[in-house]
């Protein structure tokens, strides 16, 4: 945010405001959206807002709310530098990218904060450019935990209330906060009603708690959302969030929870096109791939392509250069024999000796401290998940990525447009036999173009689907082709625990024994690398162990963390 933001210009104050809304008036009046991107710390800037909103029609395009990334109240009120990389609404006099009306709107600003003048000073600077200011109150991480903020302060809940009152007196848009639920339902409802109670006009719930996370994050509960849309008055606007991997699952989320509009995070940074609705067979072009089953979505090159056109166009302020037509079998396949993206890289792995770094595109960081520029290298990461497993070579390329170096991504885009060109010539070559090998061996899913002659062997893995505990199903449904952008499905606590990922402390003998298989019981016991106990407490944090990811604590911060997995991984 620049000095001209903080003085917002004449050409903006002088404009007459209409009298401030609350609550569901205020809902409507930005159109009621149902689909919102999460607030995510350093992943939800502009350039990712501008991607998502991209796969709406044009006219539907104001009707995906979204969400900045989290801000530090006191920094944003104390660090010109930090506001200046984290928020670029203005350039001069005229609207520029964050919260510009013609093109970014409907926009919420989270901060997160524990005093309230803090974050009264700091909402005041974004006022004029946002619809309403957000209260973030779920984040669990250990730097939350350390500086006080998010979900840490639920334990104070006089201090939430005085938060978003200050908020709700002092402003004249809109205050709204994000939660997270409590171990039971009528705590959470006390919860929610201290939050709206203090002035709040929309309520966003996560359906999980603060020890959810990391290996032990497991599944949203649905049933305390609508829980709370029963026991609340019904002019509550009420916004659910987890467990929403793909499309489908935004109306099955309304449905269960009864919830005004659904966000998510995880799976709108695997799929940006997530709130789109996907395309008939005829309606589809080049940019959605169907397979033969049936199953498709959007193609990995073409999501990439069409965020760096975005970088251009905004970051840039450049015309995105011009590309030949997105590949589909049949067209000419001259371009993919010529020369390698990284020449000089494949001459050092020919030649062998090693040779100075060369510093490379250097002309392209002119805004490299742009919050859109830091965001790229994570995006893509994300994005490629699946791809990279397959094509590591891409992966180190990505690795390798400099802040604001846009011709190396462009690079890395010509790489992934190969072998997405390979793949597609390949499964259309073998009628779809080529991706049968990937698809068993990460998802264990029987390929449906094979047939077999006689009686089929029974699959080991059936058992696993209906288990209430298990992500077998939910992997099944989410798997595409590595050349499709698709979720990442976390494995759940006991599966985590199968695998080693999380290790519960023994019991006493006489306990252990009465305890069967329920991960809930018992202590947990810290480790090392090596296997060795951990006596000195080194590698701590947040009850979780950095260095195994075990549960660390008492045996009801470990009850806590895993009993609320109770819906079916069919119904995420």
């Amino acid at each position: 945010m620049t000095a001209s933001q903080e003085n917002a210009p004449a050409s903006i104050a002088a404009v007459a405001k209409p009298p401030k809304l609350h609550g569901r008036a205020f809902y409507e009046s930005i159109g009621c959206p149902k689909s919102i991107v999460a607030p995510m710390v350093d992943q939800s800037e502009f350039i990712w807002r501008m991607l998502s909103r991209s796969f709406l029609p044009e006219e539907r395009r104001s009707s995906l709310l979204a969400y900045t990334p989290m801000f530090h109240a006191r920094l944003f009120v104390e660090s010109q530098k930090y506001r200046e990389t984290h928020f670029q609404a203005m350039r001069g006099d005229k609207p520029w990218l964050d919260g510009n009306p013609a093109i970014d709107r409907p926009l919420f600003v989270q901060f997160c904060a524990n005093d309230p003048a803090h974050l009264l000073s700091a909402a005041k600077l974004v006022e004029p450019y946002c619809d309403a200011v957000d209260l973030n109150l779920g984040c669990p991480q250990g730097i939350a935990k350390k500086g006080h903020y998010g979900s840490f302060l639920q334990e104070d809940q006089e201090l939430i209330h005085n938060l978003i009152k200050t908020l709700h007196e002092g402003l004249s848009i809109p205050v709204t906060a994000k939660i997270r639920i409590l171990e039971t339902r009528e705590k959470t409802l006390a919860y929610a009603k201290n939050v709206l109670s203090a002035g709040a006009s929309i309520l966003t719930v996560h359906g999980r708690r603060r020890e959810q996370k990391g290996h032990i994050t497991g599944l949203a509960d649905w049933d305390v959302i609508r829980y709370l849309r029963e026991n609340l008055p019904a002019e509550t606007v009420l916004f659910a969030n987890g467990n929403i991997l793909q499309h489908g699952d935004i109306e099955k989320c309304l449905a269960a929870t009864g919830a005004d509009g659904i966000m998510s995070a995880e799976g709108n940074l695997s799929n940006p096109g997530i709130f789109a609705i996907p395309p008939t067979p005829e309606e589809a072009g080049p940019e959605f791939w169907r397979g033969k089953d049936g199953k498709g979505g959007w193609r990995v090159d073409a999501v990439f392509r069409r965020y760096l056109d975005l970088i251009h166009q905004y970051v840039k302020d450049a015309k995105p250069p011009q590309r030949r037509p997105l590949f589909v079998p049949g067209h000419d396949t001259a371009w993919m024999d010529g020369p390698l993206p990284f020449p000089e890289q494949q001459q050092k792995r020919e030649e062998g000796p090693k040779k100075k770094k060369v510093k490379v595109g250097s002309d392209d960081r002119t805004n490299a401290q742009s919050p859109n520029y830091v965001a790229m290298q994570p995006h893509l990461f994300h994005l490629l998940r699946h791809f990279v497993t397959v094509h590591t070579d891409v992966r180190d390329a990505l690795a390798k990525s400099r802040l604001g170096d846009i011709s190396l991504y462009e690079n890395i885009l010509e790489m992934v447009e190969r072998k997405v060109a390979k793949g597609l010539i390949d499964y259309e070559a073998t009628q779809g036999e080529s991706i049968a090998p990937y698809l068993e061996a990460t998802a264990h899913v029987k390929h449906s173009n094979v047939k077999v002659e006689g009686e089929e062997k029974p699959d080991p893995m059936e058992e696993d689907i209906e288990d209430k505990e298990s992500s077998v199903r939910t992997v099944r449904e989410c798997k595409r082709p590595w050349w499709v952008v698709q979720p990442i499905v976390r494995p759940l606590p006991k599966e985590a625990l199968a695998k080693g990922a999380i290790m519960l402390k023994k019991q006493k003998q006489d306990k252990t024994n009465g305890a069967g298989n329920n991960a809930t019981n018992g202590h947990a016991q810290p480790r090392q690398k090596n296997g060795q106990e951990n006596g000195n407490g080194a590698g701590k944090a947040n009850g979780i162990s950095t260095v195994t990811g075990s549960i660390i604590g008492d045996p009801q911060s470990a009850e806590a963390a895993l009993g609320s997995l109770k819906r079916k991984a069919s119904e995420i």
